[in-house]
């Protein structure tokens, strides 16, 4: 009877235990279901509310340890925020028609009347897109004196499409709506068809493959600026793409690599690359002749290639960072609010180094002082979490992504040149993401190529401030009659060089 009893608690105590692991397993998940709701359906902002960051902060203060977990602040009402100044109704730089509407009086007998002012209404207008056609006439000559010489006539110019009618303006205004605008050629089809043109989206597919061969030289050109530069953003996106046979789709990637300009400069270049994988060999053509620092997250695409390559050293993006320590909040809240403190401190540095248009000398001096310090102390408390037992939570893989990358972290306090997170790259990926919402896949792998090549060159022309439609269409237009030697003169950074000079 004794020893039944005694294994009868034995497995109470057994399956109290296994009570407990499952308890615990399942509140695990039900914080990642949560997280991932949140995810799907909340906001995808990662920005606090001021007023709930601000009470946070006189929470935490700025002691080098975090709190015990407690709940999270309340919520609290936003400060109003100050009046912007307000900007005229209508920009000043539109072409103006004015209409004068004359009372019935004054018209029958305006000697009668003394104009003393005015009342202005304004409104905004437009005229749908008017579309012409050019005839180029080449008038045939023959010399009167000699009746066997063969007829003189004048060459035509060399042009974009051999034996078509596209313009330089007409294929401008083609890839400035299907890549800047977003619009796939089967609704441009649609939108030619309104004004009694027929014009096929096989048609502009083609003259989008040409125009993209013609730009060729001027984006290997801006690679070779960039592998030239000795400091390289890199970033990659997904993009479906079908299959040339069987049917069905792929997804291919779009790597980007960006050259910030020097800081408090405009400028700088980017570049997008296609390929169907996103296997580290993808980097081969771009950074086997690169030497310098490639700042990147921590895919371990990126890792693999540097691997063994002396002349490649890898930086880390904070912002990175910061996402794991946010998507931590809801299960942690004090602990991955004191990173997220500390974290802003860094950026509130960076800041003033933007306003004050700080050079790299200075701004390493400064990191070095201002941001080593926080720096060091958010080591040391990731080394105290790091000794204890890390569970499968968002807060420790977010001190997990923080140490296993510690050290491409620091690089940028190390080299002045250095931004503290890539987010200059991911901004420029950003419109082939608004882009993939409405054509949804690349038709084809080979479409891959000319679409990274004039997504380039807009792009870049972006950076510049250069207004793209102008730009193409200049280029487009002399292109057809330059050597391949005059070819970089064409770059967006040396066209606009061009254009100041011509205008100084």
């Amino acid at each position: 009877m004794q020893d039944a009893l005694e294994k009868l608690q034995e497995q109470v105590a057994s399956q109290a235990v296994a009570l407990r692991v499952l308890e615990g397993e399942n509140k695990v998940l039900r914080e990642k279901v949560q997280f991932l709701i949140k995810r799907l359906f909340g906001r995808s902002s990662e920005k606090l509310d001021p007023s709930q960051l601000q009470l946070m902060l006189e929470v935490l203060g700025d002691s080098e340890e975090p709190p015990e977990d407690e709940p999270p602040p309340p919520p609290s009402s936003s400060k109003p925020r100050a009046p912007r100044a307000r900007k005229p109704r209508l920009p000043e730089h539109l072409p103006t028609e004015d209409v004068i509407i004359e009372p019935e009086e004054v018209k029958e007998d305006r000697s009668a009347y003394e104009r003393i002012g005015e009342e202005v209404a304004q409104e905004l207008d437009v005229v749908p897109a008017r579309y012409f056609r050019r005839r180029i006439i080449r008038p045939k000559y023959k010399k009167k004196s000699v009746r066997t010489q063969a007829p003189l006539i004048a060459p035509l110019p060399p042009r974009l499409i051999d034996g078509g009618y596209a313009s330089a303006g007409l294929i401008t205004d083609i890839i400035i709506n299907k890549y800047l605008y977003h619009l796939p050629l089967y609704r441009q089809e649609q939108m030619f068809a309104r004004h009694g043109i027929d014009l096929s989206r096989k048609t502009m597919a083609d003259w989008v493959e040409a125009t993209a061969n013609w730009l060729c030289p001027i984006y290997e050109h801006i690679r070779a600026e960039l592998q030239r530069s000795g400091y390289l953003q890199a970033d990659e996106t997904p993009v479906r793409y079908n299959l040339a046979e069987g049917g069905g789709s792929g997804q291919g990637y779009f790597w980007v690599y960006h050259h910030p300009p020097p800081p408090g400069v405009k400028g700088g270049n980017i570049l997008f690359e296609w390929h169907t994988s996103r296997a580290s060999a993808c980097m081969k053509v771009m950074l086997d002749t690169f030497h310098g620092t490639l700042q990147c997250d921590a895919y371990a695409g990126y890792g693999s290639f540097a691997k063994g390559r002396d002349q490649l050293t890898l930086a880390g993006c904070w912002a990175h960072a910061r996402r794991y320590f946010f998507e931590a909040r809801d299960e942690k809240p004090a602990l991955a609010n004191w990173f997220l403190h500390q974290i802003q401190l860094l950026y509130k540095v960076e800041r003033q180094l933007r306003e004050n248009a700080c050079g790299p000398q200075e701004r390493m001096a400064r990191r070095a002082s201002e941001s080593g310090m926080i720096l060091r102390r958010i080591k040391r408390v990731l080394d105290k979490k790091w000794q204890q037992p890390l569970p499968s939570s968002r807060i420790g893989k977010a001190i997990t992504y923080a140490m296993s990358n510690w050290t491409q972290l620091m690089r940028y306090i190390e080299d002045g040149r250095l931004e503290i997170d890539n987010n200059r790259v991911e901004n420029a990926i950003r419109p082939t993401a608004v882009g993939k919402k409405n054509w949804l896949f690349i038709g084809h792998p080979d479409a891959g190529k000319r679409s990274a090549i004039i997504y380039t060159i807009l792009a870049t022309c972006r950076l510049h401030g250069i207004d793209p439609w102008e730009y193409l269409h200049d280029v487009l237009s002399r292109l057809p009659a330059m050597k391949n030697t005059e070819v970089d003169q064409l770059t967006p950074s040396n066209w606009l060089a061009a254009r100041r000079k011509a205008a100084a």
